[in-house]
């Protein structure tokens, strides 16, 4: 057989197991909040492999690899910025959020939960988190489908196009019949695999290689990829010569995108406890970290690799983010190449799968619902939340045909907008109790505002703009808070009580937290 064939019968596999999830997950979802958040069932391993791999996407396996293969070590500062705001995210806002989830009105989702929080009933605050939830997706959706298509180009030698509507259409199946639970247990599945062939890859391609100590040496000094002049890229090793400042506080910012991604915190709201947050901690930190080295060793050794065999070329001459595909196509027989493979597949099938459900959720609880004179029954919305999941993945294939921008530069244009307009937002509202309505609206506008004049701007170029969008939401959210009305007595007595369940079931891992959230409301815990 030839090897696109082997590919074809490792991507159906692959797919059929994806669906196979999907179908079971079905049988299990039988209300609409099992649909949104899986009935706050998830073990801590599930969520957290969940979350890890919802939250790498595509940039891990091919953005990354391909930064780094270009520019070097500088690019590591992204990666360590990731790994601290991760563990601060697990560590400080899952399991509070869990706990105060659960208290503030049982919300299942995240502008549901800012209303409740603050007892806002003018809508105006759930709406406009609404509405940065839908735009800001909707450019995280399409950066999946970009490289969805950019993954068939380089295994199969196909057509973008057909590659784009594969993935949209196999991911938007699981997804759509299986909601939630579907989308946390293939997260899991595609974790491992990408964990797995992070692994695999780059050992394989350093026992290929004639002197492996030379990648340690050899980007520095010899031509690779994109350097033509015979120096190659003296600073590839240096993590700091010839990289300003505002570089390196740019791409440390990266973590604090954490404490506002819509798709990483529903895992912590769906997990079983707030106690189980901590083992979620040390499982989701520790796959990152031992992912990232993966990608770290990929891009470097890929510089001797390729190198070396003048005869294989890197199939994308642009932005060089097929480096890991291009390794296991031609390291590997092919069926196992592209079980391997499917690795990519997984990052971008997990994260997109995650970021529809979260748009249609919001679609549907937190604008529908809120506008709809009759509530319809549990069938209806959960199959309203299906023809959104639809209706966003269309409008993120449109925008994906004709890409204008890298991977990583899709990412991270979503990644800071979530980050800047809720980051401040979910940190104060867990942890301030004099927060009120106005402030929030204001910081949450303010973020959403800041990061898409300047990412749109030639400032883009100067800092990320995840770092002025965050410190200006939180400056504008303070100052309107303490310029404006205290909250009420009654949100004042809810934050008090939610504190105090955090703590305690925080302690107590067999503490059962809807129990315990009654008795909260009461005043008896």
């Amino acid at each position: 057989m030839t090897e696109t064939t082997w590919f074809i019968i490792a991507i159906v596999l692959y797919m059929g197991l994806m669906l196979g999830i999907g179908y079971w997950s079905f049988t299990k979802t039988d209300k609409y909040d099992d649909y949104v958040l899986a009935g706050r069932g998830l073990n801590p391993f599930v969520a957290a492999m969940s979350a890890g791999a919802s939250d790498m996407s595509g940039w891990l396996l091919m953005g990354l690899p391909g930064a780094l293969f270009v520019t070097g070590f500088s690019e590591l500062w992204i990666a360590i910025g990731l790994l601290i705001g991760a563990w601060a995210n697990w560590k400080w806002i899952a399991p509070r959020l869990r706990a105060y989830s659960e208290v503030a009105n049982n919300s299942i989702t995240i502008p549901s939960f800012f209303e409740n929080r603050l007892n806002d009933r003018s809508r105006v605050l759930r709406i406009a988190a609404s509405v940065i939830i839908i735009i800001f997706f909707t450019f995280y959706v399409s950066s999946g489908m970009v490289a969805g298509g950019r993954y068939f180009e380089a295994t199969f030698g196909g057509a973008y196009i057909n590659g784009l509507l594969i993935v949209a259409a196999v991911t938007v199946a699981y997804t759509f019949i299986g909601g939630f639970l579907a989308v946390s247990y293939t997260d899991a599945v595609q974790g491992t695999i990408m964990f797995a062939a992070l692994i695999i890859v780059p050992i394989m391609a350093l026992l290929t290689l004639d002197n492996p100590s030379d990648i340690f040496s050899w980007a520095a000094s010899n031509d690779y990829g994109p350097y033509t002049e015979g120096v190659g890229n003296p600073g590839y090793f240096n993590m700091i010569a010839g990289v300003s400042a505002t570089a390196i506080i740019g791409n440390m910012a990266w973590g604090l995108g954490y404490f506002g991604q819509p798709h990483i915190l529903v895992r912590f709201m769906a997990l079983r406890s707030p106690a189980e947050a901590k083992q979620g901690r040390w499982i989701g930190v520790g796959w990152m970290f031992l992912c990232i080295v993966g990608a770290t060793f990929t891009a470097m050794i890929g510089t001797v690799y390729f190198s070396q065999n003048p005869d294989i070329a890197i199939t994308d001459q642009s932005a060089f983010e097929t480096i890991f595909l291009d390794m296991g196509r031609i390291l590997f027989h092919p069926l196992l190449a592209g079980l391997v493979l499917t690795a990519v597949l997984a990052a971008i099938m997990s994260t997109m799968s995650s970021q529809l459900l979260v748009v249609s959720s919001s679609l549907i609880e937190d604008l529908y619902k809120i506008v709809s004179k009759n509530l319809p029954g549990e069938k209806v919305l959960i199959n309203l939340s299906r023809s959104a999941v639809v209706a966003v993945a269309i409008i993120g294939g449109v925008l994906a045909v004709n890409p204008n921008d890298s991977i990583l530069g899709l990412v991270g244009f979503a990644w800071a907008g979530f980050g800047a307009a809720f980051g401040p937002l979910v940190i104060a509202s867990l942890y301030w109790k004099r927060l009120n309505v106005p402030g929030a609206i204001s910081g949450m506008v303010t973020g959403a505002v800041v990061v898409i004049a300047w990412g749109s701007s030639a400032a883009g170029d100067i800092i990320y703009e995840m770092v002025p969008g965050f410190i200006l939401a939180t400056i504008v959210m303070v100052v309107v808070t303490l310029a404006t009305k205290k909250p009420s007595d009654e949100t004042v007595e809810v934050f008090d009580r939610a504190s105090h369940l955090s703590d305690v079931s925080a302690k107590h891992e067999d503490l059962d937290i809807e129990t315990a959230a009654v008795k909260a409301d009461r005043g008896e815990l």
